[in-house]
């Protein structure tokens, strides 16, 4: 609960703060400069305060890409793609210049929402604004493409991209990862190798979620391996993929190891992944135990921390009271 009541009292004070400074651009009268009115409306958008935010902009006496640009960032950060998409219509109607970063925003949120309709839209209007040849576009379709599950369309893109970086690999495993396509995703993986490209977390936290049952154990021994080798065990999302995919593959043991050896990187998730862990395996008391020793390291529980616990609590209870009834 204190975790809630900080998050509020720190968004309620970085409003005040919003607002402070807003009176004083008035009062100063330099609302009229662009940059400060952007820097008023980033501010505002990152608060999620997106209505005064939209209103701000249809008071910007003079506004440029960047102005649009902030708008359409905050109504997707805020998950509203729809608005988003319809301020990107009107400022390609009022002949602003639309550029990579316009692009990149919106595409971000069609991946997040999965709405790949709204995306070949997308690719319709950068086609014809010549943008098809922007670095910053082209990287974001093919994350759009294979976040949708659209791997096909994806390597497409990708094939077009004359010097793709571990950035434009990347995006590819996870859509193979997502479909679970597991040849794909660690062809991919082989081709990075031979071509060179730097392996990274992002390169391995999307592959060890296929690596989910008894069969892939070796897998992922082969997998860390690669890690440690590009000294990457220290890095969190490829820690905590590491312990839930040992633990899925029935090695508890080596789950703990990974766990043991994070010392000093560990986060929650690690600490969630690892009680998840012990609860799946039937060690209650284990994760009990655990779970205490992450309060006393000043972690505080989160939703998944709980809902872990609660559901082990109560699939033990349903167990005990079927073994009662069958006794009877």
């Amino acid at each position: 609960m204190r975790s809630l009541n900080s998050l509020v009292e720190n968004s309620a004070s970085a409003f005040f703060k919003v607002l402070t400074t807003h009176c004083c651009v008035i009062k100063l009268g330099t609302f009229g400069d662009v940059y400060t009115a952007n820097n008023l409306l980033n501010a505002y958008t990152s608060c999620k305060e997106l209505g005064i935010a939209h209103k701000l902009f249809d008071e910007i006496p003079h506004r440029d890409t960047a102005s649009w640009n902030t708008l359409i960032v905050g109504y997707v950060n805020y998950g509203n793609l729809v608005i988003a998409w319809e301020i990107l219509k009107v400022m390609n109607r009022c002949e602003f210049d639309v550029d990579g970063y316009t692009f990149g925003s919106i595409l971000k949120g069609v991946a997040y929402a999965c709405r790949v309709n709204f995306g070949e839209q997308v690719h319709s209007v950068i086609v014809k604004t010549g943008y098809e040849e922007n670095v910053y576009a082209r990287s974001a379709f093919l994350d759009m493409y294979a976040k949708c599950q659209r791997v096909e369309d994806a390597y497409m893109v990708f094939e077009y991209i004359s010097e793709p970086n571990s950035v434009s690999w990347n995006a590819l495993i996870p859509g193979s990862s997502q479909a679970r396509d597991h040849g794909t995703a660690f062809w991919l993986l082989d081709c990075m190798e031979k071509e060179g490209v730097r392996l990274d977390d992002g390169t391995f936290a999307p592959l060890l979620t296929l690596l989910d049952d008894s069969v892939f154990h070796k897998s992922t021994m082969q997998v860390h391996g690669k890690i440690l080798k590009g000294s990457l065990e220290f890095e969190n999302t490829v820690c905590n993929a590491l312990i839930t995919s040992y633990s899925e593959c029935g090695s508890i043991g080596d789950a703990r190891k990974v766990f043991d050896n994070a010392v000093g990187v560990r986060d929650l998730v690690t600490w969630n992944s690892m009680v998840a862990a012990y609860l799946a395996h039937e060690k209650e008391k284990i994760a009990f135990t655990l779970y205490l020793d992450m309060q006393k390291m000043g972690f505080e529980s989160d939703i998944y921390t709980y809902t872990s616990i609660i559901s082990a609590c109560f699939e033990k209870h349903i167990e005990t009271m079927e073994t009662r009834y069958i006794r009877w």
